[in-house]
């Protein structure tokens, strides 16, 4: 498989680029032109990832920040290249913590937006959050994203209640009562912009 995709509708498993080939092709071949493919598979790579999960919006930033370093002529192609490298491995680490922490991608975005940004949790506390984010995404499934949800002032309401009930029983007490009113909101946010109902939802093809 080519180390860098000309076509933005696929897939790109970063996992599977081979770094030093990727280094190679640049050093030998058209360089500005080996930079600007790299930097638009990063672009529709990271579009697919903040989609999923909103919380990754800080690897946008950054990413944004290199291009205009660039463009306003802060760094030459080759640095440039080099950043644009050491951006790829982070992303690629990025998609593979959900493995690390044992969480699947849709309950890694919940257990994200409950403990981002900078909530300091210890270890069994943190053991505590990802039941929670893996026991509310099983009940939502399970009972209340039925067919047309949102369209239901009822439906919507159940969906948010169950979201109040599970946190509130799951979360630790590190969670102030302003807290867990903010994440209550937070994850019904996400669980109405993500989930259609009867299975239908961004990552049901995950």
């Amino acid at each position: 498989m080519p180390l860098v995709s000309n076509d933005p509708t696929r897939y790109i498993n970063l996992s599977e680029i081979d770094f030093d080939a990727l280094k190679a092709t640049f050093d030998k071949g058209r360089k500005a032109t080996e930079a600007q493919k790299l930097r638009q598979n990063l672009t529709f790579k990271l579009a697919q990832m903040v989609k999923l999960n909103r919380t990754r919006m800080d690897f946008l930033d950054e990413f944004q920040k290199l291009i205009d370093e660039y463009n306003a002529g802060s760094a030459n192609v080759e640095t440039f290249f080099a950043k644009l490298m050491a951006f790829t491995q982070k992303l690629n680490e990025e998609e593979k913590r959900g493995i690390a922490e044992q969480l699947s991608e849709e309950e890694l975005v919940i257990f994200d937006l409950l403990t981002k940004p900078d909530i300091v949790l210890t270890k069994e506390e943190d053991r505590d959050v990802k039941k929670v984010a893996k026991t509310l995404l099983e009940t939502l499934k399970r009972e209340k994203l039925v067919l047309d949800w949102k369209k239901r002032q009822a439906t919507r309401a159940a969906v948010f209640t169950t979201i109040e009930k599970v946190l509130d029983e799951g979360l630790p007490r590190t969670y102030t009562p302003e807290l867990y009113g903010a994440k209550c909101e937070a994850v019904y946010q996400h669980v109405f912009e993500s989930y259609q109902g009867l299975g239908k939802s961004l990552y049901a093809t995950q």
